[in-house]
């Protein structure tokens, strides 16, 4: 786990690169703003260019109206020319027509005018047409007359002029120039006012995150580099308080994990110095053995294999602190042998207030490393016989319980006694974390379950109404 593990110093350097990077978000964000604040000019400035169009050609469709009417007003229709080409003048014109009824009328007209190369008729517009005849307006031919239709007013049907385009252009780019002008103003200062919000609301609280976080990587453990909250009850306060927590944690797992390691290295040494000294209780537990003596002969086997164990123990021990465990030997190992010896260890006889229940088949055996199942099962018994030793009644009883199922052979190690908080339930077979037994450091269920994965099974905590049931599930052999 540690090799799989980065070091704080290439969390650094794996942050670093994004920092490098030539575009960062405030210059997307700038980018970005500018691009959508030129779209929405051009949405606003294409219809407005159309109404200006339009409205152009109605004022003077309107004075053409007016003319018309003075025309039509005069004694026999007879006009001066002067009068019309004064007229015509002022509208823009060089010819306006009328129609009344079924009857059109040409009410005045320059001498030669080119006819009009499109028509653009102003009393039913549509906004895509509207669009269209000002853009056709704005870029086309210089040189072009143009036909406008528009509403008559009183008795008039409809009244058509026929105008050259030139000046119409001439209005449109100038009115396109300043709505330009202004748009961009606009544009520019709505840009750095949206920028500037969005930077000092955003973006600088952002880098304040990334810079602190790229910080704590490069030394986790230094209180001093864990980002202090600013009270925001945005998101960017909920993320700042997150990653403050989060650092807390991870500063405090450090630090736990640099006591452990520190731990870990001082077990060891002592483990070391033990295995010396059960080496020679186990020279001395040796000449015990050869002693003639009836009570000697009966327990100096029992010496003998307990000083084994614990030698064994202390060498696994020294093994784990390499983060390595011996490898399963398999083999056929008899249950209910297995758990005779567990209790003699125990010293679980007649006369022991805690009273051990076997509910194992004959001749039931299970196939795993006698070792690592008769130290789980020894850390699990033990744990049930110090917390029914500890409880007020002083007594109660333990259940082993071996059968088969589906999935395997199935050991069940049940007492009656208090239980187990089921606020440590779900990290019960971490290390370290003690079950609130006096003088437990936590290590017997963590050992337990690693030994039962190395055999290929699995070990839970089975929900009980009193006491704590364990199952051991085991693949057949």
């Amino acid at each position: 786990m540690a090799d799989q593990m980065l070091a704080p110093s290439q969390v650094a350097n794996t942050a670093s690169p994004a920092r490098r990077g030539r575009l960062g978000l405030s210059g997307k964000l700038l980018l970005l703003t500018i691009l959508f604040v030129m779209l929405a000019a051009v949405l606003i400035y294409v219809p407005t260019v159309a109404n200006y169009h339009r409205t152009a050609l109605n004022d003077r469709l309107a004075a053409a109206q007016v003319a018309a009417l003075v025309i039509d007003a005069a004694p026999d229709g007879m006009v001066p020319r002067e009068l019309e080409v004064k007229l015509l003048d002022q509208i823009g014109a060089v010819a306006v027509a009328i129609k009344t009824g079924e009857r059109r009328r040409l009410l005045a007209a320059t001498d030669a005018s080119p006819p009009p190369a499109r028509e653009i008729d102003l009393r039913t517009p549509s906004w895509w047409s509207s669009i269209r005849d000002a853009f056709g307006t704005l870029v086309g031919p210089q040189m072009q007359m143009i036909r406008a239709v528009g509403s008559g007013m009183d008795s008039m049907d409809f009244v058509e002029i026929v105008l050259p385009e030139r000046p119409i252009r001439v209005e449109l780019r100038q009115f396109s120039l300043n709505v330009l002008s202004v748009t961009l103003f606009i544009s520019v200062l709505t840009g750095l006012l949206v920028y500037l919000t969005l930077h000092l609301l955003i973006v600088r609280p952002v880098r304040r995150l990334s810079d602190n976080v790229s910080s704590f990587a490069g030394d986790p453990e230094d209180a001093r580099r864990i980002i202090t909250p600013t009270g925001r009850s945005d998101e960017i306060g909920a993320v700042e308080t997150a990653v403050a927590d989060m650092e807390k944690t991870l500063a405090r797992e450090f630090r736990e994990k640099k006591h452990l390691a520190a731990l870990g290295l001082a077990v060891s040494k002592i483990n070391h110095d033990l295995r010396n000294m059960l080496a020679s209780a186990q020279l001395i537990s040796d000449r015990l053995s050869q002693v003639p003596d009836p009570v000697t002969q009966r327990f100096a086997p029992k010496l003998v294999s307990a000083l084994d164990r614990a030698i064994a123990f202390c060498q696994s021990t020294l093994a784990y602190g390499k983060i390595s465990e011996q490898e399963p030997q398999r083999e056929r190992v008899q249950l209910a042998e297995l758990v005779r010896d567990i209790a003699e260890s125990l010293g679980l006889d007649a006369d022991h207030p805690v009273k051990l229940v076997e509910r194992i088949p004959p001749a039931f055996a299970i196939s795993a490393d006698r070792e690592h199942i008769y130290r789980t099962l020894l850390n699990l018994m033990r744990n049930a016989v110090q917390a029914l030793s500890a409880s007020e009644r002083s007594g109660g009883a333990i259940t082993i319980i071996g059968w088969r199922s589906s999935g395997g052979a199935i050991i069940d190690v049940i007492d009656d006694g208090p239980g187990i908080d089921s606020a440590l339930q779900p990290r019960l077979f971490q290390a370290f974390t003690a079950t609130g037994r006096p003088g437990g450091v936590g290590l017997g269920l963590a050992i337990a379950a690693e030994l039962i994965q190395l055999n290929g099974g699995t070990i839970v905590l089975r929900e009980t109404e009193e006491g704590a049931a364990f199952r051991i599930t085991l693949p057949e052999g």
